[in-house]
């Protein structure tokens, strides 16, 4: 094959009109990239915008909780005497604190043994059982660690067991099998350096006078020998006491105060204390005072953030005349309803407000002429002063209520901020069982001492202590005991009493779930449970509307019904009476406001995610776009060379016949 070069017989440029054609064809690829381009930087635009009302949202979504502004500053004169803590429900003011005693958990030691791991007895199944209450009367040795004439009287909360046999009959077996069991006992093994050094130790973990250990066993001799603890028979306490349980004892503003735990929260209303150290005759000063800083530093924050945002909005939209230059999310329509919403938010006033403040002016902030914030921090400190716990409603949602023992719980995405009336026609009950007669305070085992129970939809048996009890009172207390120490009922509790006699049976909740019945055993009609006049009833819950539509009660608490602006609200009824509640004031503050708007922005469905999905899908029709033509591009050039070189061909040859012709008539000329 020949070598060729375009052009050369007929002087044609083909190579330079190729390439000139081709630059043409490939305009429409330049305007592509160029959008392309375009596109990018507004994607790129709106994910600093996302990440810029992220930031906002992140600022505005604590402050949208009431806690932000209800804050409470405390301060103890001797810091060595109690820690303290405070809500927002605490009352400012200062308070005496003598402290004359501390709270304590009852210690008890076994007697030494010579080995951890030996066997303690024959091995056959034991019992242990373990009741807590009170040891009063007699005497204390604290030599001996024993009592003398004293008595126990369990404190209700249920008896807990743990089984020892031949796999954990040794000292080390009953401490883990102790722990194991989780029932309020800590055990540990003591080494005192003695011929019989190993001492089993068993610490109540709960403090106070009313948890003082009784340890029955039932099973093997020397187990027995070894852990039985009736504080209440002077001949049955194999353990000694080395610490004892009491009570803490202090004196609040000279009141005398007893408590069971360290730890107190309700001897002041919203205040926990935590008892360190006796101060007798020293009193230390509770000081508590509204935490005036925080809500000034987050009307502040509020500020800072808004301000943020709208400057990132105005700056993402700006357009400067003078060099014709536009921001990237200029025109960008998405962009200005955000900025809308945000200011439609800003200038209308908080509705269903029972609050002195419903806009953010009244406390010193204002819009601007530049669209943004200002505080004035006289105006600001005033407010907080003067109105503290009415701050929280502009910024927070917020429910309060007109009837002391109507409480506000929380409300939804769904709840309309408004006011509420309050309408109850039942409220709430618990399921109790009342005996029909005075019951046998003698049980005998085998014969009146089981008992099937009911309690909130959990059945189960019990079996009582036999014995002739003192009173009906005491029996009570042993029925409660062995009702609320079943691991069956975990996480129930009964209550029961007695009244000339009679046992009474009450469930610790409400509503409709609540039951506390007898149904069975050989100790129902001895206590008094089979007689025709024995009284059962399963709880209720509360009925009743709010806004004037039939709310859903389940046990005190009453919610909103669907469909109705009060759909989601729930509140709860202590107690009163039948017929108008009240109303409920239902707001929602600035923050609680821009935290929903900002949620619906940012969500995958929200307008920036939605422009963005818009954008990219534009980049990818124009990547298949631009692929295309680019494709095309190789066979138009290869058609353009065809075409071009083919003309070449025949100029080339139409040059050389011109040639031979006119050589022809120049010799036919000169012939002639």
């Amino acid at each position: 094959m020949g070598i060729s070069s375009p052009g050369i017989g007929s002087n044609l440029d083909v190579n330079g009109i190729v390439s000139k054609l081709m630059s043409v064809e490939q305009q429409p690829i330049a305007l592509l990239d160029k959008k392309t381009a375009s596109y990018n930087a507004t994607l790129s635009g709106f994910g600093t915008l996302q990440s810029v009302v992220s930031q906002f949202q992140s600022a505005v979504s604590g402050l949208a909780n009431i806690s932000k502004f209800q804050g409470l500053t405390t301060a103890l004169s001797d810091p060595t005497v109690a820690t303290l803590s405070g809500s927002s429900i605490a009352t400012p003011g200062s308070y005496s604190l003598e402290v004359s005693q501390l709270a304590q958990a009852q210690k008890l030691n076994a007697v030494g043994q010579t080995s951890t791991t030996a066997a303690i007895g024959a091995g056959g199944s034991t019992t242990l059982s373990f009741d807590f209450g009170s040891i009063t009367g007699g005497s204390f040795n604290s030599t001996t660690g024993k009592y003398t004439g004293a008595s126990f009287a369990s404190n209700g909360s249920g008896i807990k067991t743990v089984t020892i046999d031949d796999t954990n009959n040794s000292l080390a077996g009953i401490r883990d099998a102790v722990n194991a069991a989780d029932i309020g006992i800590s055990a540990s093994i003591v080494n005192d350096g003695s011929n019989t050094p190993y001492r089993l130790s068993l610490t109540v973990n709960n403090s106070g006078a009313t948890n003082s250990l009784k340890l029955s066993v039932a099973g093997d001799s020397a187990v027995s020998s070894l852990l039985a603890q009736d504080p209440g028979a002077d001949g049955g306490q194999g353990l000694s006491q080395t610490i004892a349980a009491q009570n803490s004892q202090f004196k609040l503003d000279g009141i005398a105060v007893t408590k069971p735990s360290n730890k107190v929260n309700d001897a002041l209303p919203g205040v926990t204390l935590n008892l360190t150290k006796t101060n007798v005759g020293t009193p230390a000063v509770i000081s508590l005072a509204r935490d005036t800083g925080s809500v000034t530093t987050a009307v502040n924050t509020f500020v800072e953030a808004y301000n943020g945002l709208s400057q990132a909005l105005k700056d993402a939209q700006a357009y400067d005349p003078a060099t014709k230059v536009a921001a990237i999310l200029n025109g960008e329509s998405s962009v200005r309803t955000i900025q809308n919403q945000m200011r439609n938010i800003l200038i209308a006033p908080i509705s269903g407000s029972a609050s002195t403040y419903t806009l953010l002016s009244q406390v010193g902030v204002t819009i601007q002429s530049t669209g943004l914030l200002a505080v004035d921090s006289a105006k600001l400190q005033t407010a907080v002063t003067t109105n503290f716990t009415q701050i929280a409603g502009l910024f927070s949602n917020v429910g309060s209520s007109s009837d002391a023992l109507v409480t506000y719980n929380t409300a939804s995405s769904k709840t309309a901020p408004g006011k509420y009336p309050v309408f109850i026609s039942q409220l709430a009950t618990k399921g109790q069982t009342i005996g029909g007669q005075a019951a046998n305070q003698t049980i005998t085992a085998g014969v009146n001492d089981t008992l099937g129970v009911t309690v909130d939809g959990i059945t189960s048996n019990i079996t009582l202590a036999p014995g002739t009890y003192a009173n009906a009172g005491a029996l009570a207390t042993e029925l409660q005991s062995k009702i609320n120490g079943n691991s069956a009922f975990a996480g129930l509790s009964v209550a029961v009493t007695s009244s000339s006699g009679i046992l009474s049976i009450v469930s610790n909740t409400f509503g409709s779930t609540s039951a506390a019945t007898i149904n069975d055993g050989n100790g129902k009609t001895a206590l008094g449970f089979s007689s025709a006049s024995t009284s059962a009833s399963a709880g209720l819950n509360v009925a009743g509307t709010i806004n004037g539509k039939t709310a859903v009660g389940t046990g005190q608490a009453l919610l909103g019904a669907t469909g109705d602006a009060s759909e989601g609200l729930s509140i709860e009824i202590t107690g009163g009476a039948n017929g108008s509640r009240g109303s409920i004031n239902y707001s929602q503050g600035y923050a609680y406001q821009f935290n929903q708007l900002t949620t619906s922005i940012l969500a995958t469905d929200g307008p920036i995610a939605a422009r963005k999905d818009g954008i990219n899908a534009s980049l990818k029709d124009i990547a298949l776009n631009k692929a295309t033509r680019t494709d095309r591009l190789a066979s138009i050039e290869a058609r353009y060379r065809a075409q071009f070189t083919a003309l070449d061909t025949l100029i080339s040859q139409m040059s050389t016949t011109s040639s031979y012709l006119t050589q022809q008539l120049a010799a036919i000329a000169k012939n002639s």
